[in-house]
């Protein structure tokens, strides 16, 4: 990435060498051209320039990097007039344009500097201008008057104290055409979209619903969760319920050109409601291209969990949104009325107040200044389309994961290795094991793990080493594989993923009597599980689809994935797209899955990437057993570091909703001036 960071820098230094930029502008946007394409290929949408002032003071004067607060008195004076010269400089190269005069399509120029001192590739800057916009224009509107009676009888009135924020969540959603639903594992997001949905199609039969993920695993699980909700909800709406999920790139229509989508502004998705699963895997282009392609009057749902990593690619989108809740008065009441009980509006008073602005709250923007009004202009801009499900229906808040989950949320490492370590829950363990590679004891716990694996292999041969040749009961296979999994942060190095597939490969084969063999067709045996790593349309795969190598009845290998009707699709080995084994899983590729039980390992020392919302992330995964396995200080250190995404989202929420403001009050007040 440092090559291509320093041809970003060279190509930008010579543009402006060209409009004849002074000497020491040059120097500067060199560094600020590195520094911006480094800090999107980290998965920012921007850079700061008290960041860059840092870098420059260390780069240009030869001096080491002063880190953010360590600043003397006299830098801390100086700040003020050192910044406003680095915004001159990066205005003199002229290759930079004020946010206020980017107006698409009018200027050229590659970068772009908002009043916010965050420095901008324009594709970035416009494309979080253009989601804010929309969003903002989506959220203004209610759309429906009091709650319908099917919602009363989804959700019947219960004795707890504390509301029930399903309930809530589908009468929010009820009234606008946005609505940000964050919830951790089991808080019952799909509940809430099959009552939503139910609620929906009662009211109007006829609606266009489509249901879309980032990944094809993701889509395929909110299907099928959306059908084990369906049995609670009226055989007549069971019917209507939408009986597919699509990726969000083939929803968007993929096209021959790169970065083109068949469905656009122009050619808008012909949907009247639109709910995207695991929304906090959406980078902000496709968040972008995706609300860009939703006709105005259609309603859209993002469901996430707001604590997860974020996307790969630059920005977090769902966790900026999902960030901050706030009702006005008006739906406070409304929601009050939902509840039916005579208590309600203290009950509901005293549930917002208690999970206000929780010191568990991810803070997912760096290199930004966010004041307090920055953050309640944000707030409003959004008010009333964003909704928290904090009750977890899956998990006890004193049971292992829930707890363990809890605490790595909070950055409590030290509390939560103490307490792992004691073994007080079989349901959440430790293992000590801090080597440069995995002890042999982690290993055997691996490969116990995958042990129903390989008894559902040989199952159909009657056991006997080397027999694995026909008839294998692909159902019970992936259900097999499906159970464990083991999970890793980083890639290289003995405890990362190539290592551990590497090894259970080994062992996989080893178990069922198969040579090793290196050669290309050596590398298909039964039983091998491969992940899709590129979509491919025309094969109906995508980036992250699991399959297993089996032999079919007449002894020839093929992949089989599950079939989104249900059963198995049997696709040969060698027409799969770009592909791994997947035995180990990172962690990102593990968004979206749930397993009944996860072994984390830990890099052998605290990495960038090793993080508080990856160790969640893998946390959650599991639905009855979690495993940890690694050095105490690493975990610790994970668990202190929280994501950060540098971004302006919030301050381009703030503006579309005071650019709107203005145009209403402007629309209202020309009639009286024309008189």
């Amino acid at each position: 990435m440092n090559d291509l960071a320093e041809g970003f820098a060279r190509h930008l230094v010579a543009w402006a060498r060209m409009l004849q930029a002074p000497a020491d502008s040059l120097a500067v946007l060199d560094l600020a051209a590195r520094r911006l394409a480094l800090a999107t290929s980290a998965g920012h949408v921007c850079v700061g320039l008290d960041v860059l002032l840092r870098q420059a003071r260390a780069e240009l004067a030869g001096e080491a990097p002063v880190a953010a607060g360590a600043e003397d008195e006299h830098d801390v004076r100086d700040a003020s007039a050192r910044l406003a010269q680095l915004r001159h400089q990066l205005h003199a190269s002229g290759v930079v344009i004020d946010a206020a005069h980017a107006i698409d399509g009018v200027s050229a120029h590659p970068l772009v500097l908002d009043s916010g001192d965050r420095l901008y590739l324009r594709r970035h800057f416009d494309q979080e201008r253009a989601l804010a916009q929309a969003l903002v224009a989506r959220a203004a509107p209610a759309l429906e008057g009091g709650a319908p009676a099917l919602l009363d009888s989804l959700f019947p009135p219960r004795a707890a104290d504390s509301p029930d924020w399903q309930k809530l969540a589908v009468a929010l959603a009820l009234q606008g055409r946005l609505t940000v639903i964050s919830g951790g594992p089991g808080t019952g997001k799909t509940t809430t979209v099959a009552a939503l949905l139910a609620c929906l199609l009662d009211a109007r039969p006829g609606l266009r619903i489509a249901l879309a993920a980032p990944t094809g695993k993701a889509a395929a699980r909110m299907l099928q969760a959306l059908r084990q909700r369906a049995h609670s909800l009226p055989a007549a709406l069971v019917a209507r319920l939408p009986d597919e999920a699509f990726t969000v790139h083939r929803l968007l229509g993929v096209t021959a050109e790169v970065g083109r989508f068949r469905h656009h502004g122009g050619n808008p998705l012909a949907l009247d409601v639109l709910v995207v699963d695991e929304a906090s895997m959406l980078d902000l282009a496709l968040a972008a291209r995706l609300v860009d392609a939703l006709p105005p009057t259609a309603r859209l749902i993002l469901l996430g969990d707001k604590d997860q990593l974020a996307a790969v690619e630059a920005g977090a989108v769902f966790a900026e949104l999902s960030a901050q809740r706030s009702f006005s008065a008006a739906m406070q009441a409304h929601l009050a009325q939902v509840m039916a009980r005579a208590d309600a509006a203290a009950v509901l008073g005293a549930a917002l107040e208690a999970t206000a602005d929780s010191p568990d709250e991810p803070a997912r923007s760096a290199g930004q200044t966010h004041a307090p009004a920055a953050d309640a202009a944000s707030r409003s801009a959004l008010t009333d389309a964003v909704i928290w499900l904090t009750e977890s229906h899956r998990f006890r808040a004193d049971s292992g994961i829930g707890r363990l989950a809890a605490e790595v949320r909070g950055g409590r490492g030290e509390a939560a290795l103490a307490w792992l370590a004691a073994g007080a829950d079989a349901s959440a363990s430790w293992i000590e094991d801090g080597g440069a590679r995995l002890g042999a004891a982690t290993l055997a716990r691996i490969e116990a793990g995958y042990a129903p694996y390989v008894a559902a292999l040989r199952a159909r041969s009657g056991g006997q080493v080397g027999e694995i040749g026909t008839g294998v009961d692909v159902d019970a296979a992936m259900r097999a594989f499906e159970r464990f999994r083991v999970l890793v942060a980083v890639r290289d190095g003995g405890r990362g993923l190539d290592a551990l597939n590497a090894h259970l490969d080994a062992h996989l084969r080893a178990a069922l009597g198969i040579a090793p063999d290196r050669s290309a067709a050596g590398r298909w045996y039964p039983g091998r599980p491969v992940i899709v790593l590129a979509n491919d349309y025309l094969l109906g795969l995508f980036n992250g689809d699991i399959g297993l190598c089996l032999p079919t009845a007449q002894g020839e290998l093929r992949v089989f994935f599950p079939a989104a009707e249900g059963g198995f699709r049997a696709i040969a080995p060698l027409r799969l797209p770009a592909h791994d084994t997947a035995f180990a899983l990172t962690v990102h590729k593990s968004q979206g899955s749930e397993f009944e039980e996860v072994l984390l390992v830990l890099p052998a020392r605290p990495v960038r990437v090793l993080t508080r919302e990856l160790i969640y992330t893998a946390v959650t995964r599991a639905a009855s057993r979690v495993s940890v396995a690694g050095a105490g200080e690493v975990f610790v250190a994970g668990c202190a570091l929280r994501t950060q995404r540098s971004s302006g989202l919030r301050e381009r929420l703030h503006e579309a909703a005071a650019a709107r403001t203005a145009r209403r009050i402007s629309g209202a007040s020309s009639p009286a001036l024309s008189s």
